[in-house]
């Protein structure tokens, strides 16, 4: 995660981590973060979509900041991020009286109300509330010229920090680390632990500034560290700093109880965290309030009450899970493969790994996943060389919440955050032919998409066999066809949604050709970026590519196939959604209420142009 920093208000303790336990928490919380634009994307998700009661957060542009420390030459491993909390005094607002600062490496594991309780604790001068370091590195004996910057003792960390943000201020705290840290320089040249460093400069010339925490308020963990001899028990632990490059993988003789606790955390239910405290004030959040009053004007005595609170339902989201990296070309043709898949199978990953051969461009995927399935996840991801080689993957993981599987709200989500032109909107069990992502730019300029309403048809085929060689060619996927080996997509259970494609033609087609919307058809589609989202009201399994196809058709999109592009749909077993749907007669029957509901608005928004979608007919 990018951005380092987050503080807090006078009522109102504060956690600023990408790794932050809310624990038995009874007081409201304002986080202030110190970010990037991309690290801001990401948080203003989480919060919005966690709907965590009792916090909020504001952000500050860390890019306008860099110009305050990029004067510092710095080797430590955070780079310029590392030395923001330096200027906090200026940054935050000028009313913020106090505010505890944490790196983006700490597990609390008690209510942070504790630590903000200190402040009480403060006299005379002190403004500054640190631990000490729990390593020799400021005794400056760790090698033979080992020359660490000055420090009193041992020094201090300044992972965890309890600033008085208003006295600091009176004591021209700007022009104080400034001037030390030029001073300090001149000799040192650099810094090694970032702001940490100028930090003790500072405290080493004014000791009267700190007020000391007890060690359990910050145990370090690293190789070099004694945090053993700062607490007893494992009970008296307050909060645990990752404070390693190694992260999890540090040594102490307790490292496996750190591990596990907070392992425990990541995989912990986090829609508790949306309970309501008890006895906390908080400011009214007018989405989660909106929200309220759009689920009470449902009837809950209807049948298909579930299927429409679904379309409402806020799922907690994480977007991108994993580093993503992709620049798109310059020549405005880019475009990326758009999926969603479960963790139900690990069929799923396996054709994930097996999609990412055959497609070299980027790929947006939404997950969908309990918080225990995203570690699964994130370990398979890093076991697995194919994915790790990929930083062109965007995962975006959407929490499980409610009995259905949201498709709809998956793909539109996966569609939100890609950065190309374009997008090729496919399915998880499907392989795209070798050199579809080349094929596809290059349509993108023959047909002329940046200027036209186009959706490009991208025939599909299936097989029934586990093991296929899969076609190399046209020429190669028509003679397997013949063989038998391949068909065309659902020939034998649901002709209508691709026979529209025209597969007769397509045989023997070597340009482009057009084609019409008939009633059902369901084709996979490569559309700018632009083009319209998901109707959320259809969820696991009917309908919900249909609709998606009838509102591009709807908005005059034009159909064209594609002569020389196909994928394949691989054989898996039956999903819980599809297996529901043949089982239960109130699913199909809700599946029909919804479907004619979505003709009927469809007729209200396109007027006469949409009464062929009411009068077509549809034996889905």
């Amino acid at each position: 995660m990018r951005g380092r920093k987050l503080v807090q208000r006078e009522t109102t303790p504060t956690v600023c981590s990408s790794q932050w336990w809310i624990s038995a928490r009874r007081n409201p919380l304002h986080f202030h973060f110190i970010t990037d634009s991309i690290a801001q994307q990401i948080l203003s998700s989480l919060f919005h979509t966690w709907m965590v009661p009792a916090v909020s957060v504001d952000f500050y542009d860390a890019d306008e900041l860099k110009s305050e420390v990029s004067w510092i030459p710095n080797k430590h491993y955070s780079g310029i991020y590392g030395l923001m909390k330096l200027v906090l005094t200026k940054t935050l607002p000028s009313d913020l009286q106090r505010v505890i600062v944490l790196d983006t490496d700490i597990t609390f594991a008690t209510d942070i109300a504790e630590l903000w309780a200190v402040f009480h604790k403060f006299k005379g001068q002190q403004v500054l509330g640190l631990v000490e370091n729990q390593s020799d590195w400021y005794l400056g004996n760790l090698w033979k010229n080992h020359r660490p910057w000055p420090a009193l003792g041992r020094g201090f960390n300044t992972g965890v920090i309890l600033l008085l943000l208003d006295r600091l201020r009176k004591l021209r705290w700007e022009q104080m680390w400034r001037l030390t840290a030029e001073r300090e320089l001149m000799s040192m040249l650099s810094t090694s632990l970032a702001d940490q460093d100028i930090f003790n400069a500072v405290i080493k010339q004014n000791p009267f500034l700190v007020h000391q925490l007890p060690c359990f308020w910050n145990v370090q963990l690293s190789d070099h560290t004694r945090s053993e001899k700062c607490y007893k028990d494992v009970s008296d632990l307050k909060v645990i700093h990752w404070n390693s490059p190694k992260k999890l993988r540090v040594k102490n003789k307790h490292v496996e109880f750190f591990r596990n606790l907070y392992l425990t955390f990541l995989e912990y239910d986090g829609n508790l965290l949306r309970r309501e405290l008890f006895g906390c004030p908080s400011e009214t959040d007018h989405n989660s309030e909106n929200l309220q009053k759009t689920l009470s004007e449902l009837d809950e005595d209807d049948p298909c009450y579930e299927f429409r609170r679904e379309r409402f339902t806020v799922h907690r989201t994480h977007l991108y899970f994993l580093h993503y990296e992709h620049e798109p070309s310059p020549d405005n043709t880019d475009v990326t493969l758009v999926a969603q898949l479960s963790m139900d199978r690990y069929f799923w990953l396996q054709m994930l790994e097996a999609i990412c051969k055959h497609w070299e461009g980027p790929i947006s995927l939404a997950l969908y996943l309990s918080d225990a399935e995203a570690q699964q996840f994130l370990r398979y991801a890093q076991g697995s060389e194919v994915l790790m080689s990929r930083g062109n993957v965007g995962y975006h993981i959407v929490y499980k919440e409610g009995q259905f599987y949201p498709v709809n709200l998956l793909r539109n989500v996966a569609m939100r955050h890609v950065n190309t032109p374009y997008m090729f909107l496919s399915d998880i069990d499907f392989l795209p032919m070798y050199g579809l992502y080349e094929y596809l730019r290059k349509s993108v300029v023959q047909l002329d998409m940046a200027n036209a309403k186009k959706a490009l048809v991208v025939p599909a085929f299936e097989t029934l066999r586990y093991r296929l060689s899969y076609p190399k060619s046209k020429a190669e996927l028509l003679s397997q066809l013949d063989m038998g080996t391949l068909f065309t997509f659902r020939y034998h259970v649901w002709t209508k949604g691709h026979a529209p494609t025209n597969f007769a033609k397509w045989r023997t087609a070597t340009t482009p050709y057009r084609v019409q919307w008939e009633s059902d058809f369901e084709p996979y589609v490569m559309v700018r970026r632009d083009s319209p989202e998901y109707d959320r009201r259809f969820v696991g399994f009917g309908w919900n590519k249909v609709a998606h196809i009838m509102e591009l058709d709807a908005q005059e999109y034009e159909f064209v196939v594609l002569p020389n592009a196909y994928m394949i749909h691989m054989p898996h077993a039956p999903s819980f959604d599809i297996t529901k749907f043949r089982s239960n007669k109130q699913y199909r029957v809700c599946l029909k209420t919804l479907k004619e509901e979505f003709q009927q608005n469809m007729s209200r928004r396109y007027g006469f142009a949409a009464l062929k979608y009411m009068t077509a007919e549809n034996n889905s």
